[in-house]
């Protein structure tokens, strides 16, 4: 990062290093407490950190709401801040700014991509759905705005299942774009849909030989996997859901170790509020056993005081993509409600 002196650079400066690296380079001042000066920050501008569970131990707890993303995005629509600070991916800022278009969205690290988002390119998609125009589109959260915005309804991990188990039984369904949650919402539903061929990369590379070994080096572990693995990591499970699911699990079992099938951020939180369980994180295929998404781990403390002080980088967005992408989340979180998915503060 770069050096800067007193006084602070312009905001013309700011957007131009935004546009080169894709976050603020500047080094916070030596010796400064980060944690107290983020506090600070929030307090003098209003703003809110809303931050996923798949981040850093240090944004988790730092952050005014940590969840998945049904709980953000709830957590979004409700938010009284002026400006919200989003310790996630690129398409999770964007959520926040479509359910609060008025409102300072920023990102601290633009670079914070998702690999199953960009499996979906808005282009390639608009001409997969052309072709089946009698099909509605049910698209997962972990989409770019473009895509949302061609969408009838979204989901979630967390609540899929029994939205898709909801919609009105003529409907002809696209679910995108990720397979592995599509083909686990047919086998649960019993919904046939067309499945778009994406995936996330965290959760393809767990080593389903790795864990039936590690099953019988611990044969009194239950393994919990999050819907986005592949099917031969699913049919081993003995729990199923998404990462809050995966975290309330551990929380309520008698059990006493489990095996963890997605990313190890949700240890920091599961370990926080069920300190005597053993928690072992499920081993990838080619690398060590802990499986980290890149994207999310791009977010620094640092990056963090650093969009607060300087309320960037900035996440936009039209007024047209807006609109459109708005109306099925907004579906989605009233289906939620009705479904008592949602409370109803």
């Amino acid at each position: 990062m770069l050096h800067i002196s007193t006084p602070l650079p312009s905001k013309e400066e700011v957007h131009k290093m935004v546009l080169e690296w894709g976050y603020v380079p500047i080094q916070p001042p030596a010796g400064i407490d980060l944690f107290a000066e983020i506090e600070r920050l929030k307090r003098a501008k209003n703003a809110v950190l809303l931050a996923h569970y798949y981040q850093d131990a240090d944004i988790q707890d730092i952050a005014d709401f940590v969840g998945d993303s049904l709980g953000l995005s709830q957590k979004a629509a409700e938010t009284n801040a002026d400006m919200i600070v989003f310790a996630g991916v690129h398409f999770m800022a964007e959520t926040a700014k479509i359910l609060n278009p008025t409102k300072k969205v920023v990102i601290p690290d633009l670079n914070a991509g998702c690999s199953l988002s960009d499996s979906c390119p808005p282009e390639a998609f608009a001409a997969f759905k052309a072709k089946y125009p009698d099909h509605k589109v049910v698209s997962y959260i972990n989409t770019s705005a473009a895509i949302k915005a061609m969408s009838d309804i979204i989901v979630t991990s967390s609540n899929a299942v029994p939205i898709v188990g909801a919609l009105p039984s003529d409907w002809k369904i696209i679910f995108a774009p990720d397979k592995n949650l599509g083909l686990y919402v047919m086998r649960k539903t019993g919904r046939e849909m067309l499945l778009w061929e994406g995936v996330c990369m965290v959760h393809t590379i767990f080593s389903h030989q790795k864990i039936r070994a590690l099953r019988l080096q611990y044969p009194d572990a239950e393994l919990i996997a999050h819907p986005e693995c592949e099917p031969a990591i699913l049919e081993q499970a003995d729990f199923i859901g998404s990462t809050t699911a995966l975290l309330n699990y551990v929380i309520q079992s008698p059990r006493s170790r489990f095996i963890v099938a997605t990313e190890s951020g949700i240890l920091h939180q599961m370990r926080k509020a069920a300190p005597s369980k053993e928690l072992i994180q499920a081993p990838a295929e080619y690398s060590c056993s802990c499986n980290t998404c890149p994207h999310m781990k791009l977010n620094t403390l640092e990056k963090i005081y650093n969009a607060l002080l300087y309320e960037a980088p900035e996440v936009t967005l039209s007024v047209d993509i807006m609109e459109k992408a708005r109306r099925p989340i907004e579906q989605m979180l009233e289906l939620s409600r009705d479904l008592g998915l949602l409370s109803k503060g």
